[in-house]
């Protein structure tokens, strides 16, 4: 059972209001990076193995998608970043897919993105 943090039961709230399409596709696609990079606070950590095996799952699940090109190549990076799993990463990667979130799929999904990319980095700088 997983238990959504503020971030991505923002997103999934989203996810309910944005019409079928590439928008919609494109928020599933940020909660599922969400729930990954958050995963890389857990306490105790996983490990690099079980990380890298969810990372290359989430990639598999993100190239059947229907994204907007800035949030596909801005995926692509944040993918590349989490495959080197390290606790202070989990903000960094949500940090890169604020913009292209703001771009791609507007200000409601940024502001989430935003919100929950700085409490990862101050759990992150806590945990470390």
């Amino acid at each position: 059972m997983t238990i959504l943090g503020p971030g991505g039961a923002a997103l999934v709230k989203l996810m309910g209001d944005t019409p079928r399409g590439p928008r919609r596709e494109g928020v599933f696609a940020l909660w599922l990076t969400l729930r990954v990079a958050e995963d890389l606070l857990l306490t105790p950590p996983q490990a690099d193995r079980a990380v890298k095996r969810r990372v290359a799952a989430l990639e598999r699940r993100l190239s059947s998608l229907s994204l907007p090109a800035p949030l596909r190549r801005a995926l692509v990076t944040a993918l590349a970043e989490l495959n080197e799993p390290r606790r202070e990463k989990a903000g960094q990667v949500l940090q890169l897919l604020v913009a292209p979130a703001r771009e791609a799929l507007g200000g409601d999904a940024a502001d989430v993105l935003s919100r929950a990319a700085r409490s990862a980095a101050q759990r992150g700088a806590t945990l470390s």
